[in-house]
């Protein structure tokens, strides 16, 4: 019996998981760009890292936890632009380019709000907010120095919020109409402005002044300056290939049903990303009270892991482009079937990927001038990130499935709620009630990667998140 159903196992997974070549040409177009532009972005970041690194174990450890505060605003700007962007790509799909328009409007409107709240909060509380990450056990001098050094890089780093919400709002307006090459040239000019200025400013190269971490801080400032010039202007003068950039600012008009819809959808979305991103920089905080040089070395193992995570996690781009258009196409079955393909394709790139990390991670820690326990726990942590990276890669493909068809509290429960209920709960009990050492703990800690890939497959399978959400305003707008 098994001869003979075994031949028609091998059709079967062909047909769900393995797509055709013009398939993954459209894939590829998609993501190509996001992945280099990510690349970039990522190994830029870590040559900022080193060089911040070369100046001390505490100057870099100050600008990784104000990166902590930096990376909660920057993913609820990602968060407050996806509503906007769960009906921009199917409007997209739909050719509907006034509705786009409105969805471009919507999106810089609320990225400016944010903006204004974060650097309230920003101003208002740095050395508390800063503080939390410095409470495990070290040396008091080392500690002082960090909280100097991260409220010395926030201080700065605040000029750059705005310049960076606008560039997110055209880029991610420019990747659901399908142009994702414009928004990856201009991350990668602004990147190469960043190396260069942090370079000059850092050490006092070419007749600059030494400013170290400040100096970090103002290259990032200009360098997201650039990319909003590069990005916007550029845009602007190509009105033919981007139709919905004509009269972009000649009216603040945002039709009522599709500003409602677009708040009902997105707020849970800026909802989720505010309350991953704090998730995620809490459980930093919570294994970081392990002690001081733990602060380090996850800035260290974060870098990497991001670095090699860039090219399955922008796989996420293709599902909610390729998925959203096809589903505001009215194609529900394809849009479905696209889901088990990039998933596979993600899911085979991770797998290679986490075995070369496990087995490089010993050796890229090297490059940090930093203590040799430091770089210890940084390889430690990177080769349990590593085992978990196939896993990551299917959660990562479930939510922006879930995301492109409008289930948003859905999405919301598999994502932040998932991390407030599951993972800071269990990190925290892992270091207050185990007793165990953080070279016991980190591994433990990221269990939670393979059961969240199963919830994500369950939801995925179930096809329940496949609905069209723009027919009626395009039929409205005919």
């Amino acid at each position: 019996m098994q001869s003979g159903t075994a031949p028609g196992m091998w059709p079967r997974f062909k047909a769900k998981f393995i797509g055709d070549r013009a398939f993954y040409k459209m894939a590829l177009i998609l993501v190509i760009p996001v992945i280099v532009q990510n690349t970039v972005t990522n190994f830029v970041n870590l040559l900022d890292n080193v060089m911040v690194g070369s100046l001390g174990t505490a100057h870099m450890s100050g600008v990784s936890i104000a990166n902590h505060l930096m990376f909660v605003f920057n993913l609820s700007i990602f968060g407050a632009l996806s509503g906007a962007g769960i009906y921009g790509a199917q409007l997209a799909g739909a050719k509907d380019w006034s509705g786009f328009r409105e969805t471009l409007r919507f999106r810089l409107y609320v990225s400016i709000a944010i903006t204004g709240l974060a650097a309230i909060i920003f101003t208002t509380w740095p050395v508390q907010l800063l503080s939390l990450y410095l409470a495990g056990e070290g040396n008091p001098a080392d500690s002082a120095a960090m909280l100097d050094y991260g409220i010395r890089y926030l201080r700065i780093m605040l000029w750059g919020l705005v310049p960076f919400a606008l560039s997110q709002s055209y880029s991610s307006a420019l990747r659901e109409a399908g142009e994702t090459v414009l928004p990856m040239r201009a991350t990668i000019i602004a990147v190469f402005v960043n190396l260069f200025f942090n370079y000059v400013l850092i050490f006092g190269k070419l007749g600059f002044p030494a400013m170290g971490v400040e100096g970090a801080a103002l290259g990032t400032v200009i360098s997201r300056v650039a990319e909003l010039l590069v990005v916007a202007v550029v845009a602007h003068r190509n009105l033919d290939r981007f139709p919905f950039l004509q009269g972009l600012y000649r009216s603040a008009r945002i039709g009522k049903n599709l500003a409602r819809n677009i708040m009902v959808k997105g707020m849970p979305l800026f909802v989720n990303e505010f309350l991953w991103s704090s998730g995620m920089a809490t459980m930093t905080q919570i294994l970081s009270t392990t002690g001081l040089a733990v602060v380090g070395a996850l800035n260290i193992a974060y870098t990497f892991t991001n670095l090699f995570g860039v090219f399955f996690f922008s796989f996420g781009t293709a599902v909610a482009i390729l998925v959203g258009q096809s589903l505001g196409a009215g194609d529900e079955e394809l849009a479905k079937a696209q889901v088990w393909k990039l998933m596979f394709f993600a899911v085979s790139i991770a797998s290679v990927l986490g075995v070369i990390l496990a087995i490089t991670a010993g050796w890229i820690t090297q490059i940090y001038n930093t203590e040799v326990e430091v770089r210890r726990l940084a390889a430690a942590f990177m080769q349990a990130t590593a085992f978990c990276m196939p896993f990551q890669a299917i959660a990562n493909c479930s939510y922006f499935a879930i995301r492109s068809g409008g289930k948003t509290l859905l999405t919301m429960a598999f994502d932040s709620i998932y991390v407030w209920a599951v993972c800071v709960p269990y990190t925290y009990a892992l270091v207050a009630f185990t007793g165990l050492g953080i070279e016991a703990i980190y591994p433990l800690s990221q269990v939670v990667h393979p059961l969240k890939a199963i919830l994500g497959l369950v939801m995925v399978s179930s096809g329940r998140w496949a609905r069209n959400l723009v027919s009626d305003h395009v039929q409205t707008s005919a």
